[in-house]
């Protein structure tokens, strides 16, 4: 493994994911480097856990200062599908987006760091409604504790999706490199990964591996091994894409965080159609055409009706009717799903006990056979799927 770390550090960590508080977790995370040992395999390691403490440290700060009523509250609580920060410099045109694409009244003005503090709306998507969040603009330096950087990438990590703004007549290709340069310090990219990991704890169960890929260089048994060397003896490993085992170990330090993300080019009314394709083609050479580009005017309309659908396929969503045995109509409103989930994330998501106490599922839509087709916890739900589920007495 990369960071071959010893058994005394490897107990530590468990004291770091099972801690309740950020006070608990900066404790913890202290006694876990007193353990790691100080070679080249630990380098990145040592230095993902620093720059967690030093978030902590901010964090606890301002909760004290909350407590004490002398600051702000930066933190915003996940409504919606999914919550997505609009992201980028100073006056290129975040607020007037969120103010076009929901019912928000963000002030919109020429000076400078106008936006202080998170502002939020909401955006209705068919049957769904997503949650933007303004941040307050990012500039060089965030990453390393300027000014409110570290508080606007916090926001960052906690939403599920990114839109960067650029403002297209100016410098868009330099604010793009300084807002990546800043992500990446903060062990964010928005480069989609050849392969995905995701490990949730559980309290019974043992360690259950789902592969919806490929373990390149290992088996479903090595992947138990690692987790149980690490004292975790009931998990859900969901494994995405190829990965190998050294990044299935790392994933259960966090890693690096992948936030799905689209670019928009703003102000594109004024600029012409061959200096908006320069644009798109010299952005789609930094980051990959694998992440969305969109040219559009915040302040005129133009484009931004297309981001509901862009933002769904972009976080690979899906949503799933649920329908209680013996009624004929399913619920109205959907449960949102990333694509790969099963039926036990759909009994997980309604209660605990549904999960628990799981028999089997009737399936009607895309990915049933025939109309309520019977299937099991492991099968794979797809968009506008209606599931029933039977669980135990």
């Amino acid at each position: 493994m990369v960071t071959n770390l010893p058994a005394e550090a490897k107990a530590k960590w468990i004291k770091v994911m099972e801690a309740k508080t950020p006070e608990e977790k900066l404790r913890a995370l202290e006694e876990f480097l007193s353990a790691v040992p100080r070679h080249k395999g630990t380098e990145k390691l040592i230095g993902r856990v620093r720059r967690q403490m030093a978030i902590l440290r901010r964090e606890i700060e301002e909760k004290r200062k909350r407590r004490a009523g002398k600051g702000p509250k930066f933190f915003v609580e996940k409504e919606g599908a999914a919550q997505i920060i609009i992201l980028g410099f100073t006056n290129s045109g975040k607020s007037q987006l969120l103010r076009a694409l929901t019912n928000a009244k963000p002030q919109v003005s020429p000076i400078p760091y106008t936006t202080r503090l998170p502002i939020v709306g909401m955006m209705l998507f068919k049957d769904i409604k997503f949650q933007l969040v303004e941040a307050p603009a990012l500039f060089e330096g965030a990453a390393k504790g300027a000014g409110w950087g570290l508080k606007t990438l916090g926001l960052v990590r906690n939403a599920d999706a990114i839109l960067i703004v650029l403002d297209g007549v100016n410098n868009p290709l330099g604010q793009l490199k300084t807002i990546l340069k800043e992500l990446e310090e903060a062990r964010i990219t928005i480069g989609k990964p050849k392969g995905k990991v995701e490990v949730t704890r559980k309290s019974a169960g043992g360690i259950q591996v789902v592969v919806f890929g490929k373990i390149v260089d290992g088996t479903v048994r090595d992947v138990r091994k690692i987790l149980k060397d690490y004292k975790i003896h009931h998990a859900l490993v969901k494994i995405y894409g190829e990965v190998t085992l050294d990044e299935i170990e790392i994933s259960i330090f966090g890693g690096i965080m992948y936030k799905p993300a689209i670019v928009l080019i703003n102000k594109a009314d004024m600029l012409t159609k061959e200096k908006i394709e320069y644009i798109v083609s010299k952005i789609q050479e930094i980051i990959g055409d694998h992440v969305r580009v969109f040219p559009i005017s915040a302040l005129k309309g133009v484009n931004v009706e297309t981001l509901g659908e862009a933002l769904f396929n972009t976080l690979e969503l899906i949503r799933v009717y649920t329908k209680q045995p013996g009624v004929d109509e399913p619920s109205p409103e959907p449960l949102v799903l990333r694509k790969g989930a099963m039926v036990l994330d759909v009994a997980e998501r309604i209660h605990s006990r549904l999960s628990k106490n799981f028999r089997y599922a009737k399936i009607w839509g895309p990915s049933a056979k025939y109309p309520g087709e019977r299937v099991g916890g492991n099968h794979v739900v797809m968009d506008g799927d209606i599931v029933e589920i039977h669980a135990k007495a």
